[in-house]
């Protein structure tokens, strides 16, 4: 006598209970999936983690108190196992990057449709990585890049803020000219004509976070 197999438990992590419905909704329709948790934020999410110890980790990125990706190293730290797949509106070459180290097994965006999330829910059960053609384009198209130094990076964080050179240079102590000499740097490292264009790049790669 054959018994049933065993579903595939999943812990949904984002901080939109419209998109945790729409999980639910479409985990119900899958006979080898169940949900068995949910969170709305990074810090619930490894706190479900232990109580549940799902299979797969569907975990969404930008969340108030604690962000997916500090949330993701958190559960991996704790349970070097653990399977999860982000799940995000947000791309970028250097956030997926970062997510990839940090232990996820899949990067997927969530106009991903139904059929590749729980093909990919499916694949990393099975030991298997995932990233989507899009996520995968992105590393792609990067892959050659001059990387920004530390120091640039803060410059560019500040340009982000709304800093002019002068207010640069006394917020990092550092002279006006040395702002100036990074921000050329950065300007042409990320191929943008102005500053404002700069700070857009950045944040849309995930080389800073707003």
């Amino acid at each position: 006598m054959s018994s049933e197999p065993v579903p595939i438990r999943i812990l949904a992590v984002d901080d939109h209970p419209v998109v945790r419905r729409g999980i639910a909704a479409m985990i119900a329709t899958q006979p080898d999936m169940t949900l068995v948790a949910e969170a709305s934020n990074g810090r619930e999410a490894v706190q479900q983690f232990r109580a549940h110890r799902p299979d797969i980790t569907l975990m969404d990125l930008q969340m108030p108190e604690m962000c997916g990706a500090d949330a993701l190293s958190a559960i991996r730290g704790e349970f070097p196992g653990a399977k999860i797949i982000v799940l995000t509106t947000y791309g970028g070459d250097v956030r997926i990057l970062r997510a990839v180290k940090g232990g996820a097994q899949a990067y997927l965006l969530k106009n991903t449709l139904h059929e590749e999330l729980v093909d990919t829910i499916r694949a990393v059960y099975a030991g298997k990585k995932k990233l989507s053609p899009e996520v995968s384009f992105e590393i792609a198209e990067h892959s050659t890049d001059d990387a920004l130094t530390p120091a640039e990076l803060s410059v560019l964080r500040l340009i982000a803020a709304g800093n002019a050179n002068k207010e640069i240079a006394d917020q990092l102590s550092i002279g006006e000219d040395t702002v100036k000499w990074r921000v050329k740097n950065i300007l042409s490292k990320l191929g943008a004509r102005d500053r404002t264009q700069a700070a857009t790049i950045g944040i849309k790669r995930g080389l800073i976070e707003m």
